[in-house]
């Protein structure tokens, strides 16, 4: 048993030590979150569903109650009462307070979304049918050409399990993509998104970003990615027959790994996305090996 648990765990570390956010299966909840905007989400998530529960076994008690306590067997005459001040009075306040307790939550949330920080890059995703190009809009990254992202198909991601010796887990079908968007740990990004053609979407589970990309509008969010991984989303707009084949795959690097890798951007993409493929390969040995001290 201790075998299996160990081979188990193996498969699971997936990216390796570097963190992988991607759905499970029979997954329950968000992903774990790895900025400060997803940290918020989950806590309101939790909170409005300790609100939610406690209503509902409420309801569920005076359903019981009524059934009990009114039914035609024991209550031979039935109440005519059709007012009673004390009753609609609580009955009134008692939801707008519950209202209450959720609108300034929910509030601040929003304006932690929507209340851009000062970004340390700002990167452009425009969306078109069916990939995504990312344009690294500051001086400093101005080498780095514009990144032409595409589902990794599926001969190709067969090629890189194989060539790196990768796991399903490791390149996640329907969900990696040939070229990422880099960017660095602790990083406030400004993420502006387009589209070339139809409405598509932006949306990062882990990251808690979700924006629609409009043809001839310039929509805005930000991120702060807290951990280096490898985070995977969709696009979550219904954009055309191929809708569920465009993912979006982000990778956060520690800022020398992102240095280093900006460097070999601006000569050779490929060479940079080698680099990256032996950044995953090495951070999954350092994984595997931990696990096996452990």
């Amino acid at each position: 048993m201790r075998l299996l648990a160990w081979l188990f765990g193996v498969m699971m570390l997936g990216a390796g030590a570097a963190h992988a956010a991607q759905p499970e299966p029979w997954g329950l909840g968000l992903q774990e979150g790895v900025t400060p905007v997803m940290a918020q989400i989950r806590w309101f998530e939790g909170y409005t569903l300790i609100i939610i529960t406690a209503i509902s076994l409420f309801v569920l008690a005076l359903l019981i109650l009524v059934v009990v306590r009114y039914r035609a067997s024991v209550n031979k005459d039935p109440s005519r009462v059709t007012h009673n001040t004390m009753l609609e009075v609580v009955w009134t306040i008692v939801p707008v307070l519950i209202l209450v307790a959720i609108a300034f939550p929910s509030f601040r949330l929003l304006f932690e979304v929507t209340d851009i920080p000062k970004p340390d890059m700002t990167v452009k995703a425009i969306a078109a049918q069916w990939y995504w190009n990312y344009e690294y809009m500051d001086e400093a990254y101005a080498d780095i050409p514009v990144i032409v992202s595409n589902m990794l198909k599926e001969p190709a991601r067969e090629e890189r399990k194989e060539k790196y010796g990768l796991t399903d887990h490791d390149v996640p079908r329907l969900l990696a993509a040939d070229f990422p968007l880099v960017v660095p740990e602790g990083a406030t990004v400004h993420l502006l998104t387009t589209s070339m053609d139809v409405n598509h979407a932006v949306a990062m589970p882990a990251f808690g970003l979700k924006q629609d990309s409009v043809q001839g509008r310039l929509n805005e969010m930000w991120f702060k990615a807290e951990e280096p991984g490898i985070y995977y989303g969709q696009c979550s707009e219904l954009c055309g027959r191929l809708h569920a084949f465009m993912p979006l795959e982000f990778r956060v690097l520690t800022q020398e790994r992102f240095d280093a890798w900006t460097k070999l951007a601006a000569e050779d993409l490929d060479k940079a996305q080698e680099q990256l493929m032996a950044w995953q390969v090495e951070d999954r040995g350092q994984a595997v090996a931990q696990l096996a001290a452990n």
